[in-house]
């Protein structure tokens, strides 16, 4: 008898993080799709789940909704939950005494950034005390915590004594990313002008991002701002030269209008250094947008040369060129990069590492 993959798939109900669930989602495609022979891919979910994967021949569903299955794991309580080969695509996971030895169960969990050590004031006081407990018992019970980058796991194995137990399994874009036909629309309806340069990264880092836009004569357009920061980032653009009309700030979209606002800019720029997956940075080379980023750890490892990686003090000249003569050359390298990251690949990726412990 084959292999049997069990998926905890936590956000169906609840989505404490919309990057998190969609990949989560993507993966468990990818992973029934790339499926050895003889295996398949059974689900583990909190009360009042649904799957609608086809070809996940068994769901799990435990007792308890996904905020108190959270605050029970954390605890180390998981009971119903049961052993097996279990994977979960972020920290959310039974991370309970287990023998792998013996019973052949394995728990394997994914962290996609270290916001929560490098950057907590981004994060509520909760969330980086659960991601913070949820490592300490991956430490103890985790057969294998799987990061998206190399860089990340250098920060990792700083951070926390995994020895061999850290794994680099890259993301991608969502399945299916794709510019909208309706993208015209989207954009009116967001109110977006004609040019504009879109900016990814925190209040911290974001000034020289607006400076860019300024030194490229278009306007700037923040995605993922967190609710009620925009009067915030609107006088940090003006503080940099950018007016508070040509400062776009927007919240969390969905894929589809991200696909419509990435394709209409003329440049993406990250400007935040912290060890992380860049999720919109993967869109934008998905999207042939040419894509500036601060020179990290994380960037290089995952943009590499799909972009341009400069120093804090040159983003603002190289947007310029990005919007201007060096565009068309980033546009391909963007693509070509693009081309590296899929969830299939990751899916496979994945069926190996439980194939190796």
């Amino acid at each position: 008898m084959g292999a049997r993959l069990r998926v905890v798939l936590d956000q169906l109900v609840h989505v404490v993080d919309p990057d998190h669930a969609a990949a989560a989602m993507d993966l468990t495609f990818g992973l029934v799709a790339t499926a050895p022979s003889g295996c398949s891919v059974d689900a583990i979910v909190p009360a009042g789940a649904d799957v609608s994967i086809p070809g996940v021949d068994d769901v799990r569903t435990l007792s308890l909704a996904r905020r108190e299955l959270a605050a029970a794991w954390q605890l180390g309580f998981a009971p119903g939950v049961g052993g097996g080969l279990i994977h979960s695509p972020t920290l959310m996971a039974p991370l309970v005494r287990h023998d792998r030895l013996h019973e052949n169960d394995q728990t394997t969990v994914t962290l996609w950034d270290l916001a929560a050590w490098d950057a907590p004031d981004t994060l509520s006081k909760s969330a980086v005390a659960w991601q913070r407990g949820m490592l300490r018992r991956a430490v103890k019970h985790a057969d294998a915590v799987v990061v998206p980058s190399h860089a990340i796991a250098r920060r990792l194995s700083e951070l926390a004594k995994l020895g061999d137990r850290i794994r680099v399994i890259a993301g991608a874009a969502p399945e299916g990313f794709a510019v909208p036909t309706d993208a015209d629309g989207r954009r009116a309806e967001l109110s977006l002008p004609g040019r504009y340069v879109v900016l990814t990264g925190s209040a911290a880092t974001l000034s020289e991002g607006f400076r860019g836009a300024v030194a490229a004569d278009v306007d700037a357009v923040v995605l993922d701002a967190p609710e009620g920061t925009e009067p915030h980032l609107a006088e940090i653009a003006a503080a940099g030269g950018l007016p508070e009309r040509r400062a776009h700030i927007r919240g969390a979209l969905s894929a589809e209008d991200r696909a419509a606002v990435l394709a209409g800019a003329d440049a993406f720029v990250a400007t935040n250094p912290v060890a992380a997956w860049p999720w919109r940075a993967v869109e934008a080379m998905s999207a042939g947008v040419p894509v500036v980023a601060i020179d990290s750890g994380a960037h290089h490892d995952v943009i590499a040369d799909g972009g341009r990686l400069v120093a804090v003090e040159a983003l603002a000249d190289a947007v310029a060129d990005a919007v201007g003569p060096g565009g068309e050359r980033l546009r391909v390298l963007a693509a070509d990069r693009s081309r590296a990251f899929s969830w299939a690949s990751s899916a496979e990726r994945v069926w190996g590492l439980h194939a190796d412990l």
